[in-house]
């Protein structure tokens, strides 16, 4: 009898606290930002800092339109080529706001530790990298990030160039040690003269030579990977993997 007795009091007591939990689970989706939303902020945030962006993107969008009307009058059927004319603007505009955006992202994380490896992040497959650097001066915070791919093993460095060459030069010896015939590039990024620029950097990279295929790709990177770590401590206030360019630009 007691067990009948309790069974319908239970019941609604379970459909309330699952009620309350469908209604956290659907509080925590809509707190998400939309597309929309994303949108906005990218927008936002690249105007403050770029004063080129929206007559980019007008010049962009009505270019696209008016090349795509006077095909539709030249072949008689202007309606279709200017609805086709629109919807090609609105992406030609989402394409300059993403690029812009990126451009500003990394504008703000310039000077900032660990802004290399976040423009570093942006290059596509082909590529590996540790998170954290291979090679720390903590006098100095001067940083060496590496990147495994096609052209060999690049290294980035943030700081003096002048200053950092004995942090180079000792990092290359530790490699040459396990790999001795595998080429070895440097790139200087920051914004003194003969740097390259956090902008820059990605594009650098992609052009550099393929000298190596990818099956050596991850060879290489296995044998650096089982190399004693650098035992120089990180210097306080430096997390690359928290230092990330915003990827959420329109696509």
């Amino acid at each position: 009898m007691s067990n009948n007795t309790s069974s319908p009091k239970d019941t609604p007591r379970r459909r309330m606290f699952s009620g309350s939990k469908r209604a956290t689970s659907d509080k925590t989706k809509s707190s998400q930002p939309g597309r929309i939303a994303q949108l906005k902020q990218a927008f936002d945030m690249t105007r403050r800092n770029d004063r080129q962006l929206v007559p980019l993107m007008l010049a962009a969008f009505l270019g696209s339109v008016l090349i795509m009307l006077i095909i539709g009058l030249l072949v008689e059927n202007w309606i279709t080529f200017l609805i086709l004319g629109l919807f090609i603007g609105v992406m030609a505009a989402l394409l300059i706001l993403s690029l812009r955006a990126q451009n500003a992202a990394l504008t703000q994380l310039e000077g900032q530790p660990g802004a290399a490896r976040a423009a570093m992040s942006l290059l596509r497959r082909g590529w590996i990298m540790p998170e954290e650097p291979v090679a720390v001066n903590p006098k100095t915070r001067d940083l060496i990030f590496r990147a495994v791919g096609r052209p060999g093993v690049v290294l980035v460095t943030e700081g003096p160039t002048a200053r950092l060459k004995p942090l180079v030069n000792a990092e290359k010896t530790r490699m040459r040690r396990v790999l001795p015939d595998v080429p070895v590039q440097v790139i200087n990024a920051g914004t003194e003269e003969g740097q390259v620029k956090l902008q820059d950097l990605v594009k650098t990279m992609r052009k550099l030579p393929a000298q190596i295929t990818k099956e050596e790709v991850y060879a290489v990177d296995k044998r650096l990977s089982a190399m004693p770590k650098n035992q120089l401590p990180i210097p306080k206030g430096i997390d690359p993997s928290r230092a990330r360019a915003s990827r959420r630009g329109p696509r």
